[in-house]
């Protein structure tokens, strides 16, 4: 099997580059060149990028807002992932996850969820969790796996966390999760 290595991202900003001054160099060099013809090649330059960035998903997404997550004794600071920009991108290529830190995704209304871990570099232990705290089910995922792992029931969160968080702690299915973001907690 043939690997193909995908562009980073700076090699696709330098391919940019390198088409956007070949496109000015022709631009002053052609009698009646216009400025429009700049604004279009700068648009399709940029175009190319961000087409390479989505489909590539070469860089983390920044840092989400946290909320508190308790598990009896334990806290975790979770990033919360609410939109479904957020939610797609989630754990992709971040080259890891501090001991106390979790993800929790949040839909806008219960469902079968499914997780896989394409372009996720850390292995990850996934909890499907209702509305409540409750947790549904766990799974351990592996890192770069399209493996789908789904709750066995609908839910709103996921609370992904570092592989073996949750069974180094002895957490599993029908342990209540505490926070502002369970109604329990607050909500």
């Amino acid at each position: 099997m043939t690997s193909v290595k995908k562009p980073d991202l700076w090699s696709t900003l330098n391919a940019v580059r390198r088409y956007l001054w070949l496109a000015r160099s022709a631009a002053s060099k052609t009698p009646g060149a216009s400025r429009q013809g700049a604004t279009r090649a700068l648009a399709f330059a940029l175009g190319v990028t961000m087409a390479g960035i989505a489909r590539g998903q070469e860089i983390p997404q920044p840092r989400l807002p946290t909320v508190e997550v308790f598990a009896g004794m334990h806290r975790l600071s979770a990033e919360v992932a609410r939109t479904p920009h957020q939610r797609q991108i989630g754990m992709m290529m971040r080259p890891s996850m501090a001991a106390h830190e979790a993800m929790l995704f949040v839909f806008d209304e219960p469902s079968v969820q499914c997780f896989w871990m394409k372009n996720t570099l850390v292995p990850l232990s996934a909890a499907f969790v209702e509305d409540d705290g409750r947790i549904v089910n766990i799974a351990d995922m592996q890192p770069l796996s399209e493996r789908s792992h789904c709750s066995e029931r609908p839910v709103r969160h996921v609370l992904e966390v570092n592989q073996g968080w949750f069974a180094k702690r002895g957490i599993g299915p029908g342990f209540k999760l505490r926070g502002s973001a369970f109604v329990s907690g607050g909500r």
